[in-house]
């Protein structure tokens, strides 16, 4: 990755530097925490089990000269103000635009963009529907109003659930709630377009990475988190980063190094530190300690209080309502090596437009719905929606001349699979999403040089991500705000005095935003003066 980070190893139980904090897991929201609180002038050290920086926000090369972003393809959440504090642009994060954000190509012949421009949406909605495209500027207007409201709290320690609808001012407010964290995708979309083929293209963004269909309650608040993306100064937008996801944890890294972090890999903490119910600092595997006036955790909430923290210095409310928390894995990745581009029936033109963003192989309402209940009682769909991106024609250093990258979400693919494993299944997988791919794309096969299936079980796995669940914990409407973790310690601070939470375990959850490491590390400072020296 291109960062120098210290391997030492002291011998068994000898402490070698006090920090003033610890931070264990070394994924983008440590980075960011990591940062942050460098930055301010606090001795810091980033520990990290893999042997390179990012966690989940990570390019590697699985075969030569092909870049893949292996797990998190899009880049979007990330708040604007954050790369500008920490200069990420300085250390070589270069943002690439998405235009047009979405190609929906549908089994009738027909397909749908979404372009950043709102006019040339408008035209491609009104192929199916002109009442629908006289209803979209609404619905990007009702977006706008809410990324308002909501692009603030973010940043933010998060507000008591009660509190936060007094934050919807107006007599609009109730109705605002309702449809935000009451309604599913289905009804919500209902209420503002009449064609399917409109309403699917906007409902896979609520339930990508839930397992949760399109009729499930709470789904109309997965749309919303997802749905505020700012990129290069547009909003409720995706894109990605030049030379791959994994430039963004790199310029974090450089950056947060440039303040003064000490950044280690290959370290695996084996325990958090508790003496006088104070977190005091971490044990490694081999019996390093690193003693720190703070801890920061930036893995799941699971993974910290139930295999981290010693038991004893929890009570056992609080061991209840963590192992509670839904960390429900529902996809998986499929990468792919290609020697070309895949040739699309409703848009022959290779390479087109519809190759430079998303594409969404998903055709109707009923088959999102469909495609959960498989994932529901524990089956890989039978027919999956695939979220598809061929970042090397935007980006060609991606691939070899002549050559191309292929990354898709695929949906429904439960943790547990009923009948069989996932090491044994990977395989029927993989020709399962080849095989829904060539309905729409029939030299598909032909192009697909190499190929890698990495499940939820390969998620938890290589990142130790909780059931393969990419938010760390499903961000339904029960598990935000206030909820987040766990309902009475939402804010950062843990049970353990000095033991912070810095990743998507807190709030405002998962995607690559920075938010949640921001914000820990704002109440990191403010406590460090009252914690022993």
């Amino acid at each position: 990755m291109g960062i120098k980070c210290l391997r030492s190893v002291a011998p068994e139980g000898v402490f070698l530097v006090k920090f003033d904090v610890a931070i264990v897991g070394g994924g983008h929201n440590a980075l960011v925490h990591a940062g942050y609180l460098a930055k301010a002038g606090a001795r810091v050290v980033v520990l990290e089990r893999r042997p390179i920086l990012g966690g989940a926000c990570v390019t590697e090369e699985p075969w030569p000269g092909y870049r893949i972003n292996t797990y998190a393809y899009v880049a979007g959440l990330l708040r604007p103000n954050i790369a500008e504090e920490l200069e990420l642009s300085k250390f070589g994060y270069s943002p690439i635009l998405y235009d047009p954000q979405a190609f929906c190509p549908f089994p009738d012949g027909r397909s749908l963009s979404l372009w950043n421009d709102t006019d040339k949406t408008v035209k491609e909605i009104a192929k199916f529907s002109k009442k629908d495209a006289a209803a979209y500027p609404k619905y990007e207007e009702f977006w706008d109003n809410v990324l308002d409201l909501v692009e603030p709290l973010m940043l933010a320690p998060p507000v008591p659930l009660a509190d936060l609808v007094s934050q919807f001012p107006g007599a609009e407010a109730e109705e605002l709630v309702r449809s935000l964290f009451l309604l599913s995708a289905q009804d919500f979309l209902d209420e503002w377009f009449e064609s399917d083929h409109v309403k699917v293209a906007f409902a896979t963004n609520a339930v990508i990475g839930e397992m949760a269909g399109p009729r499930t309650p709470g789904t109309a608040y997965v749309l919303a988190h997802h749905n505020i993306g700012v990129l290069e100064g547009s909003r409720k937008v995706w894109g990605f980063s030049k030379g791959g996801m994994g430039r963004i944890t790199e310029a974090m890294a450089k950056s947060a190094q440039h303040h003064g972090a000490v950044l280690r890999t290959g370290v695996t903490v084996k325990e958090i530190l508790v003496h006088g119910g104070r977190a005091v600092g971490v044990e490694l595997e081999g019996g390093e300690r690193i003693e720190a006036r703070a801890v920061s955790s930036s893995v799941d909430a699971k993974q910290t209080f139930l295999h981290l923290v010693p038991r004893e210095h929890l009570s056992s409310d609080v061991v209840r309502e963590v192992e509670r928390i839904k960390s429900r894995g529902a996809a998986l990745k499929f990468n792919a090596a290609l020697s070309g581009l895949p040739k699309f029936t409703v848009a022959p033109e290779t390479p087109g437009p519809h190759h430079r963003g998303a594409i969404e192989l998903c055709p109707s309402m009923e088959y999102l719905e469909k495609a959960y209940d498989d994932g529901k009682y524990g089956r890989f769909s039978e027919h999956p929606f695939i979220d598809c991106e061929l970042q090397s024609v935007l980006d060609p250093s991606m691939a070899p001349p002549g050559r191309h990258v292929m990354t898709c979400f695929v949906q429904y693919a439960p943790y547990e699979l009923r009948g069989t494993t996932w090491d044994e299944f990977k395989p029927k997988a993989a020709e399962r999403i080849l095989d829904t791919y060539a309905e729409y794309a029939p030299n598909i096969r032909d192009v697909v040089e190499h190929w890698q299936v990495i499940s939820p079980l390969d998620i938890e796995r290589t990142l130790g991500l909780t059931g393969g669940n990419i938010f760390q914990g499903d961000i339904t409407p029960d598990q935000i705000f206030s909820f987040r973790p766990i309902l009475g310690w939402s804010g950062y601070r843990t049970p353990v005095t000095g033991l912070y939470l810095c990743g998507s375990a807190a709030h405002p959850g998962g995607g690559v935003t920075g938010a949640p490491g921001h914000n820990a590390a704002q109440v990191v400072l403010e406590d460090l003066p009252t914690l022993p020296a």
